[in-house]
């Protein structure tokens, strides 16, 4: 698996190169802008079906920042949701095929990680003017010091490497699964193609079993019967070269390592980033005086 190609450079500034990670996050970037317009107009006092969906998800949204944050820190919500839909559509844009998995690239992770951090360093300047910001690192004792400096340094990396390296071992693995079913196909097809009666005895005995699964309404004896005439019917027109294995298999894997994964991993990393700012950012009565 290699990293994300670079398409051209423009040659400002010592040269700026446009990558596939850079093209998805543009495409997601309009994507979601588009949604946003198409979504929020025509807003109506007895909302459509649409609308009330909408209107749920975005409740959903700001309660789970409520809960998790405050009530004071509610102002945070458009920049989490903003954060979870382009972490979930970067990686689920990974499944065109065409455009790259802008979460599979360290990049964009990093990115996002030391802007929660900047944004958690803001606040507490905010809170506690920039020499208090500096004393907390010496907080509880000054012995303190470097443990709290290192947490600081850690608290980006971890966030960057947890989403990457889901996202992209997802990526590698499903990448090794292509190869191994192709050469897998390659070795089948080979094998009954190599006798002209076996493969005939595949496609007979395929259609029987898809006939009998159709009969019958089983799933399994569908995909087996189907997985068996394909079989035998590649093997007897010479096609040893169709990695039909791939077809099906990958994509269960698909819905795990893309949807449930990418979806995990957005949470988590909103969750994360709702938790490091809500630390930095308490209620009113509860902040430290400077």
């Amino acid at each position: 698996m290699n990293g994300p190609k670079i398409y051209f450079t423009i040659p400002i500034l010592g040269g700026i190169p446009i990558t596939q990670t850079t093209v998805s996050s543009f495409v997601v970037m309009v994507l979601l802008c588009v949604a946003g317009i198409l979504l929020g107009r025509n807003l109506q006092k007895r909302p459509s079906r649409r609308q009330a969906l909408v209107e749920k998800g975005i409740a959903m949204l700001y309660d789970m920042v409520r809960d998790t944050m405050g009530e004071h820190n509610l102002y945070w919500t458009p920049y989490i949701g903003a954060l979870f839909l382009s972490s979930l559509g970067g990686t689920l844009i990974g499944m065109t095929g065409i455009l790259r998995s802008t979460t599979a690239d360290l990049s964009t992770t990093a990115t996002w990680a030391v802007m929660t951090s900047l944004l958690c360093w803001g606040c507490g300047i905010r809170a506690n003017g920039f020499t208090g910001w500096l004393k907390g690192f010496a907080d509880p004792v000054p012995v303190m010091l470097p443990m709290n400096i290192i947490s600081e340094i850690s608290q980006p990396i971890s966030m960057a490497f947890r989403h990457f390296g889901n996202i992209s071992g997802g990526g590698v693995l499903t990448s090794l699964l292509y190869s191994a079913l192709a050469t897998l196909s390659a070795m089948v097809l080979g094998a009954v193609g190599s006798n002209p009666v076996a493969a005939a005895g595949f496609l007979a005995a395929g259609l029987a079993l898809l006939g009998w699964g159709f009969a019958a309404k089983k799933l399994g004896r569908k995909i087996v019967g189907a997985l068996f005439a394909v079989t035998g019917a590649l093997a007897l027109t010479g096609l040893s070269g169709v990695p039909y294995l791939e077809v099906g298999i990958p994509g269960i894997l698909s819905l795990y390592f893309d949807v449930f994964s990418g979806g995990v991993q957005a949470l988590v990393f909103s969750l994360l980033t709702m938790v490091y700012i809500g630390n930095c950012c308490p209620p009113p009565e509860e902040a430290p005086q400077s």
